[in-house]
């Protein structure tokens, strides 16, 4: 049956919508003359059809023969005048901004894409539609049976960030055929090393479906992290096992019920801030053609306002696009039954013209919506403009990669500073987010993430090397604050190897202990390794993907991160819901939170502030806060971590009363040691660059 049109539909909702006989479609494209609705069969023959209405800027028409798995697309007529902002080419096929499903690849031909000297200013008439992908009708119908979202509070959440990709290619009990894909996340051997680590939720690098940069397909590259986002309401089509016409959603959805009855929350890292379309010289794939000055922040007419180093920003200060991120948002929450989001670089959608704004029309719009105020929402506080950095200032209902966090760690481990700033970074960040009723889970902390070197490289490498992304070494940071301990790369000294499993296990055992949410970048449990590249978002290969075949110290540091996040589970007292205050909860107790030196007596301002203070014990009492109105609280264990970053051994003197009478080791990253208490004044030795954990003994 040929697509008809049969009558005028309706503006609301906006995209493809099927229905009984056929689909509703509507599309946003103020300033356009005509918008066609352009339906693909099986052999690639396209038909064009007219949309007959347009209301409020919404071209708009009800076509009859739509059925789920057709592919379509638009092109849309108007204006050429690009010094104005107007880029309106009914050559150039375009995707369906609200599509539930994408399938093929961008693939780059100059004659399509390209301009006379790169002149942006021509317009450039050759047909895309064979090399852009097409739009997919989706049906909605889902069985998800008797699915629960987990709802971890947030005291007790720990996240592990990482790639539906990269953790299963390698995967030895992953199927081949699912290996990389969403099936290949919910397989059974992956769900179980999710649980048995003790993560309770996964942040998955974006599954909104991208496309490949045009530099990258000329270097023979592809994007493998995915923040190139094409299609907002899409799940990215390569990750399917099952197939890429509609099949892709049944899958994600299948995973997402998988990890919830596994007790896991799914987290998306999601990219509202700019799409793939790039700056004026990049592909015009959808966004662009359809209303250029509508969708992006541009700055003259022609140009772009780029606050992400991606080219252009979107302008969610537009009422339309806001409705567009909105929908999106709220789709994956209740259609896809998602957790939360990590919105990457989120000071850009902040910014109310130039500046950043916590009052602008974005957060307004998410603290009053009903759906989306009650999922996890979490902040990348920055972008690439000025006043982009943001680090504790977003409104209450958020938390932060605590980038504060992240550099004081590394410094501290590596020895480039003293305890200083240490205080606020062990205790939930204070400084940051105690003010505005925000609490200490609004501190999301982690030491290695995605953009960066991973933990191992973090002790094994002073320099980037990323000469696999064939920009001559020039792209990624040079602010790494690593460390190689004595020689760049891997060696065979024993010396330096101990070191380096030594520091890894510090940095585990430190993030899982800290106040706050702990974030563990995947693969950090079992020593991974990019060989020293820090920004492999184009190494879609070993370099990349976990390698699951484990050497003995990695099966030990696996042994060991479990152990760690166990002691956080089982112990209230490292999941505080309330600010320390440094004062005892009933007279003649010990302090909430206490700070002592090597010397056994609390810390001096000198001592404090001294870059040569490298060594601290943190105590956390297990008398733990009152809230009026609450029930008594539960009592818990109280400890002693200690944590000592110097060269040299050290003796530290544990202290007496009121912090306790006697110690027991629960580990020791520096040596075994014996089992029995300790008592209180004896002095114990610590190894170089080590953590100790005591548990006040009964």
């Amino acid at each position: 049956m040929q697509p008809t049109i049969d009558g005028a539909g309706t503006w609301d909702p906006l995209g493809l919508t099927l229905d009984a006989t056929g689909a509703n479609v509507a599309l946003w494209a103020p300033g356009a003359t005509a918008v066609d609705l352009c339906v693909f069969d099986d052999s690639g023959r396209e038909q064009r059809i007219r949309l007959p209405e347009q209301t409020f800027g919404v071209f708009h028409g009800h076509v009859s023969g739509i059925a789920p798995g057709a592919a379509y697309g638009f092109r849309v007529d108007g204006p050429w005048d690009p010094q104005s902002g107007a880029r309106w080419n009914p050559a150039k096929l375009l995707m369906d901004p609200y599509a539930r499903a994408l399938d093929g690849d961008f693939r780059l031909d100059p004659a399509v894409y390209g301009h006379e000297g790169d002149d942006d200013l021509v317009r450039n008439d050759a047909d895309s539609a064979p090399f852009v992908p097409r739009s997919i009708a989706v049906a909605t119908s889902f069985d998800w049976y008797d699915d629960r979202a987990p709802q971890t509070p947030w005291t007790d959440t720990v996240i592990y960030e990482t790639h539906v990709r990269g953790i299963s290619m390698h995967h030895p009990g992953v199927p081949e055929n699912l290996r990389g894909t969403y099936a290949g996340l919910a397989h059974p051997t992956v769900v179980d090393h999710l649980v048995g680590l003790g993560i309770t939720a996964v942040e998955l690098m974006p599954t909104h479906h991208y496309v490949d940069e045009p530099h990258l397909l000329e270097l023979g590259l592809t994007n493998y992290w995915g923040y190139n986002t094409l299609g907002f309401f899409a799940p990215h089509a390569k990750y399917s096992a099952s197939g890429t016409r509609g099949e892709q959603v049944r899958e994600f959805k299948e995973m997402v019920r998988t990890l919830h009855s596994a007790g896991l929350e799914v987290i998306l890292d999601v990219v509202y801030n700019h799409t793939a379309e790039g700056n004026e010289l990049g592909p015009t794939l959808s966004f662009r053609g359809i209303c250029n000055p509508g969708y992006y922040r541009l700055s003259d007419g022609r140009h772009y306002m780029d606050y992400t180093g991606c080219g252009n920003t979107l302008d969610v200060s537009n009422p339309h696009v806001l409705q567009m991120v909105m929908d999106s948002l709220r789709y994956w929450v209740t259609e896809m039954h998602v957790d939360g989001f990590r919105f990457d670089l989120a000071s850009a959608l902040a910014r109310s013209f130039h500046d950043v704004d916590m009052l602008g029309t974005f957060m307004t719009t998410i603290q009053q919506d009903p759906t989306l105020r009650r999922v996890k929402l979490i902040a990348e506080p920055w972008d690439v403009g000025p006043g982009g950095y943001q680090v504790g200032e977003f409104p209450t209902l958020w938390a932060e990669w605590n980038g504060r966090y992240r550099d004081n760690l590394r410094d501290f481990w590596r020895g480039a500073a003293g305890v200083g700033e240490l205080g606020w970074r062990l205790s939930g960040s204070a400084d940051l987010y105690a003010g505005e009723g925000r609490r200490p889970y609004s501190s999301i902390n982690f030491i290695t993430a995605h953009d960066g070197f991973p933990m191992r490289d973090l002790t094994t490498y002073d320099h980037k090397h990323n000469e696999a992304n064939l920009e001559d070494n020039r792209d990624g940071t040079d602010d790494n604050r690593s460390a190689n301990y004595g020689v760049e790369g891997e060696t065979e000294d024993p010396a330096i190897v101990e070191i380096r499993q030594r520091q890894i296990r510090n940095m585990i055992a430190t993030l899982v202990l800290s106040t706050g949410v702990p974030m563990l970048l995947g693969g950090d449990e079992i020593g991974r390794t990019q060989g020293g590249n820090n920004n492999a978002y184009c190494q879609d290969n070993d370099i990349s993907w976990y390698d699951w075949n484990l050497d003995s110290w990695q099966q030990e540091l696996l042994d060991f991160t479990r152990s760690v996040l166990a002691v956080r589970r089982e112990h209230r007292v490292f999941r505080q819901r309330f600010f320390f205050d440094g004062r005892p909860h009933r007279e003649g107790g010990a302090p909430d939170l206490g700070w002592v030196g090597p010397d056994g007596l609390p810390l001096t301002n000198d001592e404090w502030n001294a870059p040569w203070t490298k060594t601290l014990g943190m105590y956390l009492s297990g008398e733990l806060h009152q809230v009026p109105g609450e029930p008594i609280p539960p009592t818990d264990d109280s400890f002693l971590f200690l944590l000592h970053a110097s060269d040299d051994e050290i003796d530290f003197t544990l202290p007496g009363e009121p912090f306790g009478a006697a110690y027991e080791v629960v580990f020791d990253t520096g040596a075994q040691r014996p089992p029995g208490p300790l008592p209180a004044g004896v002095a114990l030795r610590l190894k170089p660059r080590s953590s100790v954990l005591l548990r006040v003994a009964s």
